[in-house]
């Protein structure tokens, strides 16, 4: 068992490392994917791609599908 100086020292080094995993918490990669899907409402009516705002459908929409006709939701954008 550890006494003294070096259980107060493993004590802090526990309590940093536990701190730091709380940060870290919310930050993962699956909690990114999940805020980059839920900015992505806008999906193309043809190929079901998804974009963040209606200028950038607008843009993908007349590159990607220049045959189809625009949708009415995209004439005024």
């Amino acid at each position: 068992m550890a006494r003294g100086h070096q259980k107060i020292q493993s004590q802090q080094k526990a309590q940093e490392k536990a701190a730091k995993l709380k940060k870290q918490q919310g930050h993962g990669l699956s909690d990114q994917m999940k805020a980059a899907q839920k900015a992505l409402v806008f999906s193309c009516a043809v190929c079901k791609s998804q974009m963040p705002d209606p200028k950038t459908y607008k843009q993908h929409f007349e590159n990607k599908h220049p045959k189809n006709d625009l949708p009415a939701d995209l004439k005024d954008v």
